[in-house]
């Protein structure tokens, strides 16, 4: 038997029961819980300050200034970033669409992707201009060939998944990064919102222009998202938003917009969010890395090696644990609806997973035909939960689909 990563004691929403039963939370690839010091860093600027940031003089907007910036240096430095290459955002989506709307890229600019992507890295690329898609294997991992055959028309940005959030694949991003610096120049724009929670990131030595990323999947608080970008690329991006924060003088012939990052922050931002994602990343650094390595391959194996031995469930993804984080995605057998298992599962077994298309409906389509049920495990699971949530399913299965032989989830 294997422990958590993280102790489980740490996240107060793992005491909650359903009908007496404690619940096992594996949709970790959507969100993440909480722990206790994210929820104490927010409580306590609730209950102590509350004031607004970078909006007068008084001592509780400079505490609070002076908290969200310093949150900002910390969430900087666990990239490799200088603060002023971070900009602070509400999610991931919203820190692709800055850059798709913020390049001003002509109408008919060429764009490469990814199959695999996220609906929020296809489709603002898709409105900014003429996207491809590189193609997957069955398997979920880039045909490299065709991606280098795509980079010979001399696209203008290059959009990459670093990890998909269906197969759990992570991709070479170093190689495809070089391969696209050798082919042309186009601005690189990284996703890295799946792979960030289970690996780091050095945005620098990785030599990428943009990369957005979101603190709710990594024990942050929701609504916060973060645009790495390089300060000269950034320096030239269009803002997408106007008001009040984003300029350093307005009168009645123009304004003048303040320096990066903050000409991209308009408005009041989520103070309280800020100050605990920073709160995160200490919670995070804070764990053994040797251990979360090993305790995320445990897992991996548990939910890889479960699905590939089921009868009526087949793994969508490779069968092996090389290059990929805990997470796997399981076809059922036809007439199963994967919604009805997702919610019979939380409801009958206390085991809290995802069921849908994923936002990654291009890829599922390709490789699964319809929905799927997705489990996701994270820092404070085990391998035990991981085999509970396949008894459960196993018996779900027993009575919901048609007599498939042993082993047909196998390749």
């Amino acid at each position: 038997m294997t422990v958590q990563s993280a102790p489980r004691d740490d996240f107060p929403a793992l005491r909650r029961e359903i009908d007496g039963q404690t619940i096992s939370y594996l949709d970790n690839g959507a969100t993440t819980l909480k722990p206790r010091p994210v929820i104490d860093a927010i409580t306590e600027y609730y209950e102590t300050n509350g004031a607004n940031i970078h909006r007068g003089k008084h001592r509780l907007s400079e505490e609070a200034s002076d908290a969200y910036e310093a949150s900002r240096t910390v969430l900087a430095r666990y990239i490799g970033a200088a603060a002023n290459e971070v900009v602070l955002l509400r999610n991931t989506t919203e820190a692709v669409n800055l850059v798709a709307d913020g390049l001003d890229l002509p109408p008919d600019a060429y764009i490469v992707g990814c199959l695999d992507a996220h609906h929020s890295q296809i489709l603002p690329w898709r409105r900014a201009g003429r996207l491809d898609l590189t193609r997957v294997d069955g398997y979920g991992r880039l045909d490299r060939d065709h991606f280098r055959q795509l980079l010979r028309g001399r696209p203008q940005v290059v959009a990459l998944t670093h990890c998909s959030n269906v197969t759990g694949v992570i991709h070479p991003v170093e190689e495809l990064i070089a391969e696209v610096r050798a082919a042309c120049d186009a601005v690189i724009v990284l996703d890295a919102a799946q792979s960030l929670p289970h690996e780091s990131v050095n945005v620098h030595k990785l030599n990428v222009d943009f990369m957005a990323f979101s603190m709710h999947k990594m024990l942050g608080p929701t609504g916060v998202g973060c645009l790495f970008g390089r300060s000269e690329l950034l320096a030239g991006l269009r803002p997408s938003s106007v008001g009040g924060g984003m300029v350093d003088w307005v009168d009645i012939d123009g304004s003048v917009d303040r320096r990066i990052p903050f000409k991209f922050e308009a408005g009041t931002p989520a103070i309280a969010s800020i100050i605990g994602s920073a709160a995160a990343i200490h919670y995070l650094e804070g764990l053994d890395a040797g251990r979360r390595h090993e305790h995320a391959q445990e897992l991996c194996t548990a939910l890889v090696d479960g699905a590939l031995d089921r009868p009526g469930v087949s793994l969508i993804g490779p069968p092996d644990t090389k290059d990929r984080i805990p997470l796997a995605t399981l076809r059922l057998a036809d007439g199963v609806p994967a919604g009805e298992v997702a919610r019979l599962l939380s409801d009958s077994h206390g085991y809290m997973v995802r069921s849908g298309h994923m936002c990654a409906q291009p890829l599922v389509t390709e490789l699964a035909g319809g929905e799927v049920l997705r489990v996701s495990a994270y820092v404070y699971n085990d391998v035990t939960e991981i085999e509970g949530f396949y008894r459960a399913l196993d018996d779900l299965l027993s009575w919901m689909a048609p007599t498939v032989p042993a082993g047909a989830g196998r390749p």
